[in-house]
């Protein structure tokens, strides 16, 4: 996630956005029939016992709000699961990783099946060496690829499933000579890394790169070079790691501007185009594509949360739901939470559409294809519901 640039270049409205893992619903927790084997708390063939670490008491802003956001849309699935499948007990981690490693020991002696959370990719990596011991897995709301693995899960939607999403469609729509623009920065290069693997198995090649330095000004110089990198490789589509928050608004400026024609040229964003509304404006999206999930239940599971609650849902509160829908699938078949189980290929059905851990620890995620046409979201290619159809 980016921090909104300093100031705008004149002529480039200031875009905020929320910081974005897409939060859906839908009330089919069931799960296609399947096995496996390995570490992990022994089914009991009664109700899983769901550690639930969370925010509670952090110093950041916001982080209470989205504690309470991520409980509730837990305490939902559990509910639509019906009585007996999940017991749910929540674990205030204050937003730190120390915190999170004690208060998961204690949830793992007070007889925890599995650890949903905490936020954080530090603090998850903290709680997952913590409890390696005793064979509970973890299940992080992160989305940090690079902590995965083991007994450590992330749910969070990943560059890496967004990515293999939208370049399996591009080599579809023959769409096979792209540029990656990226800033100079983690973020940018694990975005960049991400458009390269999804390559693999397609007919798409990365033909250029366009980085920047991440400034108004670094955006500004780099440009120009950019723009002829597109035109002399004959890309025939260009990927934008940037988000709203970031070079975004900018580069969809200035790209046009320089000669990029969205008419000739394909944008594609590893972001979401979508939020904030304003985003949809932009002159080098339109006609271009991104990915999300599918917007019905997105609709249906904010509808369902506010009445509820009395509130709008966070982005990030679907995470939650996701998590206790497929430890509740396991246990409604009697499945402990295995390694194997817990990654079998049929996948769950979550608030955020069609899912599967991998063994890696990573996961996959059913999306939809969004083009912008007129400045509204237009879904050309909708989300995959179930594993082994298009775009997996």
């Amino acid at each position: 996630m980016f921090n909104l640039l300093g100031s705008a270049r004149k002529g480039t409205r200031a875009i905020l956005a929320i910081a974005a893992a897409t939060a859906l619903a839908a009330c089919d927790v069931d799960l296609t029939q399947g096995g496996g084997a390995g570490g992990g708390a022994k089914s009991k063939g009664g109700a899983v016992n769901v550690a639930l670490l969370v925010p509670y008491g952090s110093a950041t802003p916001g982080d209470d709000g989205l504690a309470r956001a991520l409980e509730n849309s837990a305490r939902l699935a559990a509910a639509d699961l019906g009585e007996g499948k999940v017991n749910i007990t929540v674990y205030k981690t204050a937003g730190q990783a120390g915190t999170a490693a004690s208060v998961a020991n204690q949830a793992v002696a007070a007889g925890a099946d599995i650890i949903l959370g905490p936020l954080r990719s530090d603090a998850a990596n903290a709680v997952a060496v913590a409890v390696a011991g005793s064979k509970v897995n973890v299940i992080s709301f992160s989305n940090n690829t690079s902590i995965a693995g083991g007994n450590l899960f992330v749910i969070g939607n990943t560059y890496d499933s967004i990515a293999s999403r939208l370049m399996s469609y591009a080599s579809a729509q023959g769409r096979t000579r792209v540029v990656v623009v990226y800033p100079q920065t983690p973020v940018g290069q694990i975005g960049r890394s991400a458009v390269v693997k999804a390559t693999a198995g397609t007919n798409v090649k990365v033909v250029g790169d366009g980085s920047f330095q991440f400034s108004e000004q670094g955006i500004v110089a780099a440009v120009p070079s950019i723009a002829n990198t597109i035109k002399e490789t004959g890309a025939t589509a260009v990927m934008l790691t940037s988000d709203s928050t970031g070079a975004l608004p900018l580069l969809a400026q200035l790209l046009p501007e320089q000669g990029v024609s969205p008419s000739v040229t394909k944008y594609i964003g590893l972001t979401r185009w979508d939020v904030p509304a304003q985003t949809l404006s932009l002159p080098g999206i339109q006609g271009g594509w991104f990915a999300l999930p599918d917007p019905a239940p997105v609709a249906q599971f904010n509808a369902r949360y506010s009445s509820t609650y009395g509130g709008s849902a966070h982005p990030l509160a679907g995470l939650a739901y996701d998590g206790v829908a497929a430890i509740g699938a396991l246990s409604a078949k009697k499945l402990a939470m295995t390694k194997g189980n817990l990654t079998q290929s049929s996948g769950f059905k979550g608030v955020n559409g069609v899912f599967r851990f991998k063994a890696d620890g990573t996961n996959q995620r059913a999306m939809a294809i969004a083009q912008v046409t007129n400045n509204q979201v237009q879904i050309i290619d909708p989300a995959p519901k179930s594993f082994g159809f298009g775009g997996f």
